[in-house]
This record gives structure tokens, sequence and C-alpha cells, in this order.
């Protein structure tokens, strides 16, 4: 391999090719940063069709502009809607969409290394669910790898983009026989099995940019971080696995996925308007007819893809009647109050042993965690409801007075509950049942099968809400969306083409920021937002007025800590002490550090988990937040 350190220039010795990327715009003189962009790693041969790695390329391939991405409504991606900037404070990507062209990846690595190098890798599976795409500005790689460079533990970070919404997952008992027709086993799990071709494609092709195939981490968020689940307990990871270890952050887990036949059940129903039965008809549908059918499931269960028992091992059964009553007789009012956010010492650990490789595949060491007020992710539908709507239609659900009683007590809901209180109350719910208790499920479950794991709790205020909210600790992760109380500037417009802005990390300097200006032609001057003057009117995730109480301090505090913890597990090392169940804090208002697992008490509402939740068993929970998070009148 031959890389041309100053532009950019790869001379791939295995495929036979040479990849032209960028100099990142974070790029500088003394921490040089390369990017390549929009690499094709596997092909579509059909709509609902497993994909195909690709393993050859033309003798010069252009990996300078981002790939296509899959086909998607035109709006701002969720994590731009949570965090809660300004339409004029987003950076403006256009991206071309297409269903067959949209598996692509992002490989953002430190310039001059090669097959020796052996870098670490991180990979990353972005969330949004039906929305959004890898090659985003809110994950783009450069200010992470800098950091790495900067601390001594370079790694290099790929971003890929995937099928998602139906183009994902759709799967009927049509569609069994047609991919069996092609050669593939299974069905559904479109977007999974091309992350997987991806996780391939790095293991096979990632030394010619320095990176070490067998020390690579895969991380997410959000329904990434449930899709990256997915792949601990896959077949595939239990006979071949191609990551060594894991991140998981706020997953929105899917208990129970659905085999092929329900599966095509509930895709006849979202399909209804569009006539389409057969699957000829389905792939005649025109992309721009698909965007906006919304499967209830992200996932299928189709007897190949999975470990057979996997839902069982990792999730709770419902208890029975008698045991639900005993605890609701011991009296729950008291608990929904126990995640009051305690202080204590902010002790910073060293540098960590090395975390013992595992000999027993599919066993990879996992780091946990969830943010507070997760929920807000289902704010705005959770708003419309009123209590005695509510009330009745978790009776419903639970179709026993006992088990409704247990859960309505439990969070303090009743008839004549205030209007004000009840949203707050049922995003409590909808947070435990959707991200919080299944968190601690996986990694208690995780725990049982000898995985090493590093659990967290992120309570740090978002820098724009003023408030915690999901998403909130990719602001401190990625370290590039534009800070209420630090210099701002007007979003570049740019196109595939064109270089991506992005704020200093803490390791930068003012010449850093110039050259970093002057690398972006369409920049605005950077001028300071009057803090007097921001609000969050009524399109924000919380609405209401809020004044930022997240400085510059703070930010660097928790942007660094997280980073740097980050970093340090994909080098293999242990990112803090875990004995004892020690957990790491993020927040709030800048703490950091490792703390007893006793805190559980005082931050998450353990207690409602173990004696109500537990009892009542996940399919039930998840069943009542998610007709609760969809909002009144719309049940699934």
């Amino acid at each position: 391999m031959i890389l041309d350190r100053s532009h950019a220039i790869l001379h791939h010795s295995v495929l036979g090719t040479t990849f032209k990327g960028i100099d990142h715009p974070i790029s500088t003189p003394d921490v040089p940063i390369h990017q390549f962009r929009g690499i094709k790693y596997a092909t579509v041969p059909a709509r609902f069709r497993q994909s195909k790695l690709v393993t050859s390329y033309p003798h010069l391939v252009d990996a300078t502009r981002h790939g296509p991405i899959c086909p998607q409504p035109d709006r701002k991606s969720l994590e731009e809607e949570l965090i809660g900037l300004a339409d004029c404070d987003i950076p403006r990507q256009v991206f071309k969409q297409d269903e067959f062209e949209c598996l692509n990846l992002n490989i953002t690595c430190p310039a001059g290394h090669d097959r020796e190098s052996q870098i670490p890798v991180m990979v990353w599976i972005h969330g949004g669910s039906n929305r959004g795409c890898g090659s985003s500005w809110i994950y783009d790689g450069g200010a992470l790898v800098r950091k790495s460079v900067c601390i001594g533990l370079p790694v290099i970070m790929v971003t890929i983009n995937f099928r998602i919404g139906v183009f994902g997952v759709a799967a009927n008992m049509q569609l069994v026989e047609d991919n069996r027709t092609a050669g593939d086993e299974g069905v559904g799990n479109y977007g999974l099995r091309d992350q997987r071709h991806a996780l391939e494609w790095v293991n096979r092709f990632i030394a010619d940019f320095g990176g070490d195939p067998s020390n690579v981490t895969l991380f997410g968020h959000s329904s990434g971080a449930a899709d990256i689940v997915a792949h601990l307990y896959s077949n595939a990871n239990l006979t071949c696995p191609l990551f060594a270890r894991a991140i998981v952050q706020s997953a929105i887990i899917d208990h129970n996925p659905p085999e092929p036949h329900s599966a095509g059940w509930q895709m006849s129903r979202a399909l209804a308007p569009l006539h389409a039965s057969s699957v000829a008809q389905l792939r005649a549908i025109s992309p721009e007819a698909l965007i906006n059918v919304n499967l209830p499931f992200r996932a299928v269960d189709d007897g190949v893809f999975f470990r057979k028992g996997f839902k069982d091992f990792l999730f709770p059964h419902s208890g029975s009647e008698e045991h639900t009553k005993g605890h609701l007789d011991k009296g729950l009012n008291p608990l929904r109050f126990a995640i009051r956010k305690a202080k204590s010492p902010h002790p910073m650990s060293g540098r960590q042993p090395v975390v013992p490789p595992t000999s027993i595949p599919g066993l990879q060491p996992l780091l946990i965690g969830d943010c507070a007020c997760d929920s807000s992710l289902w704010s705005q539908p959770a708003r419309h409801w009123v209590a005695p709507a509510v009330v009745r239609r978790i009776r419903a659900i639970c179709q026993s007075i006992t088990k409704s009683s247990a859960l309505l007590n439990a969070y303090e809901i009743g008839s004549h509950i205030f209007t004000e209180d009840l949203t707050e109350h049922l995003l409590e719910i909808v947070e435990d049942a959707r991200i919080a208790w299944p968190t601690e499920c996986v990694a208690q479950a995780a725990q049982k099968t000898g995985r090493q794991v590093w659990r967290y709790i992120f309570d740090q205020e978002g820098p724009t809400q003023g408030m915690p909210h999901h998403a909130a600790d990719l602001v401190y992760l990625f370290d590039n969306v534009p800070l209420p109380l630090s210099p701002s500037s007007s979003p570049t417009a740019f196109d595939d083409d064109e270089s991506l802005p992005s704020l200093p990390s803490s390791r930068s300097t003012a010449a850093d920021m110039g050259e970093i200006l002057d690398k972006t032609c369409t920049m605005d001057k950077l001028d300071f937002m009057d803090i007097d003057k921001l609000s969050f009117g009524s399109e924000s995730s919380f609405g209401g007025w809020a004044q930022p109480v997240v400085d510059e301090l703070m930010y660097a505090r928790v942007r660094d800590a997280m980073q740097e913890r980050w970093i340090t597990f994909a080098h293999g090392e242990r990112p803090w002490d875990n004995s004892h169940g020690k957990v790491y804090v993020f927040g709030p208002e800048g703490e950091t550090g490792e703390r007893s697992s006793s805190i559980f008490g005082g931050r998450r509402r353990q207690k409602i988990w173990e004696e109500v939740l537990k009892p009542l068993g996940m399919t039930l929970v998840q069943k009542v937040a998610q007709e609760l998070s969809n909002g009144p009148g719309l049940p699934r």
C-alpha cells in the first residue's frame, strides 16, 4: 500500500484500486486527518432482496463525495429535531436518494498510516428509525478521530448507510419464497444484513487504511443501538463474529420481533392504501410512495437471523396475578420519586488495564447505558392524552384490575391528575418501558453469559435545550453541534463534494479554527448569540422558555470524559473500573466519574422496574408504552 499523505490518496493493495479522498476540514499539519466518502460496500440486486458484498472497484474511485442514501421523507433528521437547533443553525446537506445505491460507507482516519499501523476501528450505526443516514454532519468522525490522536490512542471511524424503513425490513410469506428462490434463507432484516456486509467489508479491507480488522468496536444510538443488540444475539455473531466489542446508547429495543407470517399481516395493513399484494406489485411501487409507510417493527424473527430462544433469555416473562398483587399491596407511590439527581465527588480514574479477550465467540464486551428523559422522543404525541382516556386505555390493555392498578399507582396516574402533570408521568412509563428498563435487562443478560459489562448513566443537560433529552449524548460524543454559549456561525450550504464545518475541540487552537474557516468557503462571519433572546418555542420538543445552563467549561468536561472513555474502550482497555458494579455518570451539571451501582436508586426508577414492571412482563409493559407513545386514537 502507498499512501499519499498530502493529497488523501490511498492505493489499496488488496483491492487493486486507488481511493481519492479529502483532507478533513478539522485536519491540521500537526494532526492530519483524511476522509474517504461514499465507498460502496454492497449492492442491492432487487427491492426486498439481500445485499451482496462488493469486492472489486474501478482503477480509480472518487471518494470525495458522500454517496446516495436510502429513500426517506424530506425532513430534518430526528436528531436535529431533538437537539433543538433552529433551521438557520443546521448545516444544509443534500443527498441523492437511491434504494439500490445507498449501501456505502465513510472512513475518517488519521493520515500517514498503513497496514502495519493496526489502529482500532469504530463503526457507527446511526439511529433515526425511518430517517437519517450515516453521512449526517452530526455523526461526522473528524472531532472524535482528532481527539483520539491527541490523547495518544488513535482510532479510525467508519459511518455506514444502509436500508431503512420499509426498504430495510419488509417481510411476508411471499417474500420468504422469493428470497429462497434467489438463494437466500430468511426474509426481512435487509438493513441488518446490510450492516453485517459493511462489517464484513471493514474486516476484509480496512487494513490498508491503517485499521486493525480484528479490533472493531460497533457503536450506535437509539434504533441503531437496538440493531447492535440484534447483532449481538444473531446466529452469525455466534459462528463468525465481525466485531470485538460493542457500545449501546439509549437503545429502543423491540423485544418481540414478529415472525414472517405476523410481519406480513402488519405489512399488508400498512400497504393497503397502495393496493399492492404480490411481490411484483410491491416492487413496482415508486420509492416516493413507500417512504411514508410505517411498519411497527424493525426486525423479523425469520428463524435464520437470530439465535434460538434469544427473546426468552433477554427479557422477563409476565408474572402471576398473585405475584403482581403482592407487590401492589406494598404501596408504590413513593417509587416514582426515586430519581432525584444526587451530587457526589468527582474522582477521575487513570488508565485502566487491558480488557482480557474472551475466548468464546459472540460474547463481546459491552458498554451500555441510557439518557435521562430519553422519552422526549415521544413528548409530542404524549401531550394529547387526557387522564380518563389514559386510565381506560391501560385497563383495556392489561385486562386485569390488579395489573393496571399496579402500573397506574406506581406512576401516580389517575382520572383526576392535573393535565400539566399527566404528560410527565406518561413519559416516565414510556421511558422505563421502551429504553431504561430494557437497557437494564440487556445488561443483566449480558453479565449472565459472562460478557464484561460497563454501565453508564447520561444525565447531562443538552447544550441547546438546557435539559437532558434523547440524543443529548451525541452532541458531546461527536462535538459537531454549534453551541449557544460558544461562537456560532451560520451553517454552511454544502453539497456532497463540499467540506463539513466543525467547531474546534478542546484540543484546537485559534489557528486551528482559522484553518477550518479558511477551508469552509461559504461560512459567514462568527458572531455571539444573544443569550437573553434564546427561547424554545412551541415547535420545540419541550416548549416554553429556557435559558441554556451548559457553559463552555461544563461542556468540555463532559465531552472529554465521554470521548476519552469511548476511545479507551475501543482500544481494548477498561474505560473505567467496573468492579463491584460501578457505573460511570455523565451529568447533571457537568458531573463525571465512577459511582457505586447504588446510584441507580437515585437516578432511575429501578425499584419500579423490579417490583412492578418485571412481574407484569416485557410484552405487556411495552404494549402499554407503545400505545401511550403513539398518542390517543392511534392504537397499534
